[in-house]
């Protein structure tokens, strides 16, 4: 497990960017993906579960839940170690506009959003400041979604450093391998366990 200060000693005056998973990640929730079969709901799992569940012949995803911000609102819990990081972060950067940091996730968009925003607002995350974006209206696999969307972030060339927090290996080697066109970026990405702990990931 790494600690506060490795994420945050870095200097002032250099540009970097920091992307955030939500699901699993910042929080917690009981939302459920669901497997559908010939019309019917067989089998339902939390996002953990979905991140490695290969999809069965005459299967597919409803992600029903998943837009649904009163579920969001009242089952959201953060989780302690990488929430407290991301808030130190914003305010450590509040007055340096060359630092960003963006929440990247693959839910669409909810059905209300002030309420999806207020989940943030009731634990003191400085939600405003921050912009979150719906990598699942992309219409593409979650790790390409992310990828593409910090790789519209990057192409402004204004940082020299890009990190990424999430539960999800697929979607950190996807944003590892953006490496290749940006040779000139620091790139550094962060597994989430189920525990809330934080460790280093490598492309793998």
């Amino acid at each position: 497990m790494l600690s506060f200060k490795e994420y945050l000693k870095e200097d002032v005056a250099s540009g970097s960017l920091s992307i955030f998973d939500i699901d699993d990640t910042l929080f917690r929730t009981k939302t459920k993906v669901h497997v559908v079969k010939d019309g019917k709901r067989i089998h339902s799992m939390t996002p953990a579960e979905f991140n490695v569940y290969d999809l069965k012949p005459g299967e597919s995803f409803d992600f029903s839940e998943f837009r649904s911000s009163a579920i969001f609102y009242r089952t959201a819990k953060p989780i302690g170690l990488v929430f407290r990081l991301a808030k130190q972060m914003l305010a450590r950067f509040k007055r340096t506009p060359q630092k960003e940091i963006a929440i990247i996730t693959a839910r669409t968009d909810l059905d209300d959003k002030q309420l999806f925003l207020k989940t943030f607002k009731k634990y003191g995350f400085d939600i405003k400041r921050v912009h979150v974006h719906r990598a699942g209206n992309l219409g593409m696999p979650g790790p390409a979604a992310k990828a593409k969307i910090a790789r519209d972030y990057l192409n402004s060339g204004k940082y020299t450093i890009a990190r990424m927090f999430d539960d999800a290996v697929g979607n950190l080697n996807a944003f590892l391998a953006l490496k290749s066109e940006f040779p000139d970026v620091t790139f550094e990405a962060f597994f989430i366990h189920e525990d809330g702990t934080i460790t280093r990931h490598q492309h793998g």
